[in-house]
């Protein structure tokens, strides 16, 4: 049977060829998503600036106990400011038996003004120096806090270079100060990285936003020491303070937060839209196996009539398909190595990936895809023998030769089971609102289009059935007896063009759903910014601006009002989980003359003391009401409970979490605004003179206008969104790609009867037209269903996320999506029908089916 089914497949090469496409498809795809998630979870980087350290003690994380339904979870969460540890556990550590080095180190964002540039730099107490491979290389270290070490590339920056003894202004906690260089310290390794400072340790703990605590600890222990027992002894003391130990590789993940992130991405991408995919590739190729089956049960009937066993059939199917999903690991394997590794360039290039990041592993992805993709291919083809392996070798020609009266009442039951699931998640979210976010959401329209499509698959047949006796009237009408034959054609054929309609529903539902809730997403949230923007201008700083900045702007002749933004992260709890939020903190003084953030409930003048202000999404999710306690994390894990006194509509583009400055102070990584938002008198026809003057005080600064801050937010959201967008293209392209193998398939299937119509007097001009006119009728149908999924899909959650009842479509979007798929249907369909009729029809009827 072997050798058999070898053969076979030599001569039905049109069935084969189109199941390998598949197949090869999705072989890559899955690969390729399956590396991102291997790279993401073997990324193990080595030690760079605590290469030196033997021990970290920090706490970058947080475990949350949580209840919903009754039910405690447990959780870890990583802070979204990294955590820090109490300043003084270096001292206890420092006292251990085996310990030659604790030292506490706090990491300063600083700017060094150089003649007409800026350079960012990262300050740190002199102590942690020797955690790093910096050492000195001219001078001494710092020993008073009017002195700092400085780094050999700061000091050769700009054409002039800096020795021990010259003045040096560094910008650091929100003022410029006069330093004097006490020495130069140089890497003893390579490595790439921000520049280093570095000042006294009293020093970096009075510039730091919580003197009393550190970043990290670093241990390096004395030679010949017990590492097992020092580590332990550690351990104990840092559980005391609710840090962890950090060893061997997992320093690297410690301090490349950077790279982490990237990887988690990488992964949680990778696992999301895998399982959406593999969800898709299953479809498509049980789909695309089934219809090339099928296409073959006069093969399987003449087999059984032969005496053929049913478990000789079987082999000969799972051969087939094997050897078809061997051939196509061979093939999709590399495909989707080098797809992995464009995708990473182009990762790269947009800054999503940081330099270098490796593609690691691929051995297990391969052998997981490799056997998914056989188990899925062989299992696809027995369910869709079942019925010629299982029925009599004498009915068993006839059984092939008739096109099933009814179909299964398990399917009809299954399909609208599906139909009722689809719409209840569609109907959830309208109920429960604001219970998915970025990610999550993505995740939940996909969802719900898949099981809405698998209802439109089951129920197929009975859907081609109704639309063939409703649109037969309408066939007849415009074209005549080639209407009648097509509205007959597509009746008696109802269960063999299943397969069809649901390939042309994936696409048209995939397309028309969640490639744009992308960009609703993204023009809600340019929308938010500029219509709630009151400030026609911004002062902004990638290293901070202290309060005084806002003050200053306000005493401008011409300013009425100026608001200091902090932005930063909470962790609320969410649904038996917790996850971070973005969140704004601000001087709610004037704030309501510098933003709009359409408060629907209390207001922001109240926030004030242990207070807080949550979009109206946020307080729905977290099930809190005006004057309700709100409890939730700071970004460094401290907990709180603040009462709610304003909610607001805007928080896409203004972060879901509103805190005040007495809450956020000390808890987040600085004490600075990133920015500071300036309203000016409207008669005063452009920027007042004195306010650009201001700029100027704050080096690494710079005004811009709010009106660019709106551009360059839509550009951040499409670089980001870009990833995603990706992912969501393959997906709708392999759906499209099932749809155009799926009907060259069925339309070259259909030599033997098209050579029957010629034989019995219908015309060719006939012929092309009953085939016109089945085209009409099945791609109405399936855009009518698909648009319809679509529509729900993308009304329901962008509803949600948005609250605004009326999807965005681009220009020209639906048209693309009508345009281009009755364009796919048209080309696979009229070329193969074309060429079946340049043979003349008393060959074609001896040919197979």
């Amino acid at each position: 049977m072997l050798m058999l089914a070898l053969r076979m497949l030599r001569h039905r090469i049109g069935s084969a060829v189109a199941t390998l496409v598949a197949l090869t498809c999705g072989v890559t795809i899955l690969m390729s998503l399956g590396l991102l998630v291997e790279s993401g979870i073997r990324f193990s980087p080595a030690p760079q600036r605590y290469a030196a350290a033997d021990i970290l003690v920090a706490d970058p994380d947080m475990t949350v106990e949580t209840t919903e339904f009754g039910e405690t979870t447990t959780v870890t969460v990583d802070l979204p400011t990294g955590g820090t540890v109490p300043a003084t556990l270096a001292e206890r550590i420092g006292q251990l038996p085996g310990v030659a080095v604790a030292a506490a180190d706090r990491s300063i964002q600083a700017v060094v003004p150089m003649q007409d540039t800026a350079q960012e730099a990262l300050a740190h107490g002199w102590s942690s120096a020797a955690l790093t491979p910096y050492r000195i290389v001219d001078g001494n270290r710092p020993d008073t806090a009017g002195e700092v070490a400085v780094d050999v590339r700061l000091a050769t920056a700009a054409g002039a270079r800096l020795r021990p003894g010259d003045q040096i202004p560094v910008l650091t906690a929100g003022a410029v100060r006069k330093y004097r260089v006490s020495g130069i310290v140089a890497r003893t390794t390579d490595g790439d990285g921000p520049s280093a400072l570095f000042f006294t340790d009293d020093h970096a703990a009075a510039l730091s936003p919580d003197p009393d605590r550190a970043g990290l600890i670093g241990i390096v222990l004395a030679r010949g020491a017990d590492s097992a027992a020092v580590t332990a002894e550690v351990g104990r003391l840092a559980a005391e303070s609710g840090a962890t130990v950090h060893t061997g590789a997992e320093r690297g993940k410690l301090e490349q937060s950077e790279a982490r992130a990237a990887a988690d991405m990488l992964t949680q991408l990778g696992t999301v839209f895998g399982s959406y995919v593999a969800g898709l590739v299953l479809f498509v190729v049980a789909g695309t196996v089934g219809l090339a089956v099928r296409h073959r049960r006069r093969d399987l009937a003449l087999l059984r009539a032969i005496a053929a066993t049913p478990g000789q059939v079987r082999l000969m199917i799972v051969a087939e398909a094997a050897q078809l999903s061997i051939v196509s690991v061979v093939l999709g394997i590399p495909a989707g190595w080098w797809a992995t590794d464009w995708v990473r360039g182009q990762l790269t290039v947009r800054g999503l990936l940081p330099e270098g990041f490796p593609l690691d592993g691929g051995v297990l992805s391969a052998v997981a895809v490799s056997s998914a993709t056989v188990l899925v291919a062989v299992s696809a083809a027995l369910i869709a023998a079942r019925r010629t392996v299982r029925i009599r070798p004498t009915e068993a020609l006839g059984e092939a030769a008739v096109e099933p009266a009814r179909s299964s009442r398990v399917r009809l039951v299954a399909g609208l089971v599906a139909l009722v699931g689809g719409v209840g998640i569609g109907v959830g979210l309208a109920a429960f609102p604001a219970v998915v976010r970025g990610q999550a959401a993505l995740g939940v329209a996909t969802g719900m289009l898949f099981v809405l499509v698998l209802a439109a698959a089951l129920l197929a047949p009975w859907i081609n059935r109704y639309a063939a006796r409703a649109l037969g009237p309408v066939l007849r009408a415009v074209w005549g007896d080639s209407g009648y034959l097509a509205a007959a054609n597509l009746r008696a054929n109802a269960q063999g063009m299943a397969t069809v309609l649901t390939a042309l529903v994936l696409s048209v539902g995939f397309g028309g759903s969640i490639w744009f809730l992308q960009d609703n997403l993204e023009q809600e949230t340019v929308a938010q910014s500029r219509d709630g923007m009151l400030a026609q201008h911004a002062l902004v700083s990638a290293v901070g601006l202290p309060a005084t900045a806002a003050a200053d702007a306000r005493a401008v002749p011409g300013v009425i009002a100026a608001t200091g933004i902090r932005r930063t992260s909470v962790i609320v709890p969410m649904m038996g989980a917790a996850e971070p939020v973005d969140a704004q903190v601000l001087d709610p003084a004037g704030a309501d003359q510098t933003l709009d953030l359409s408060v629907s409930k209390g207001s922001l003048a109240d926030l004030r003391g242990e207070t807080v202000a949550l979009s109206s999404m946020q307080a729905s999710s977290q099930g809190v009401d005006l004057g309700d306690q709100v409890e939730m994390w700071l970004g460094d894990g401290t907990p709180v409970s603040l009462r709610l006194v304003a909610v607001y509509e805007r928080g896409l583009a203004f972060g879901n979490v509103t805190l005040n400055r007495e809450t956020a102070d000390g808890h987040t990584p600085t004490n600075l605004d990133d920015q500071v938002l300036i309203r000016t008198d409207p008669g005063n026809g452009g920027t007042p003179a004195g306010l650009a003057s201001r700029a100027e005080w704050y080096p690494g600064s710079g005004l811009t206008d709010t009106g660019a801050m709106d551009a360059q937010l839509a550009t951040d959201l499409a670089l980001s969104a870009w990833l995603n967008k990706l992912l969501i293209g393959i997906m709708v392209g392999y759906a499209a790609l099932a749809a155009a193998n799926t009907m060259i398939m069925a339309a070259l299937a259909r030599g033997r009867e098209l050579a029957l119509l010629r034989l019995v007097g219908v015309t060719t001009r006939q012929v092309k037209r009953m085939v016109h006119a089945e085209q009409v009728g099945l791609l109405g149908t399936s855009l009518l269903i698909g648009g319809a999924i679509a529509a729900v899909t993308l009304v329901s959650v962008v509803r949600t996320l948005t609250g605004q009842p009326v999807p965005y479509v681009p220009p020209l979007g639906w048209v693309s999506i009508i345009g281009g798929t009755t364009l796919l249907a048209l080309v696979t369909t009229v070329a193969p029908i074309s060429a079946l009729l340049r043979t003349p029809p008393v060959d074609s009827i001896g040919i197979k089916e």
